[in-house]
């Protein structure tokens, strides 16, 4: 398997979910969410490209 895979896939579920919440009563919890599953989805990325 390749080395960011599961991170990327990780951060992509994780951003999903979160923007899914975005119009509930949980907003702020998910604008953090949101932010967490970005931050993997672009260090997994930065790593699949990096490990070639």
């Amino acid at each position: 398997m390749r080395e960011g895979l599961i991170p990327t896939v990780l951060g992509a579920v994780v951003s999903a979910s979160a923007a899914s919440l975005l119009g509930s009563k949980y907003k702020l919890a998910a604008t953090g969410a949101l932010g967490f599953g970005l931050a993997h989805i672009v260090l997994g990325a930065i790593d699949l490209i990096e490990h070639r």
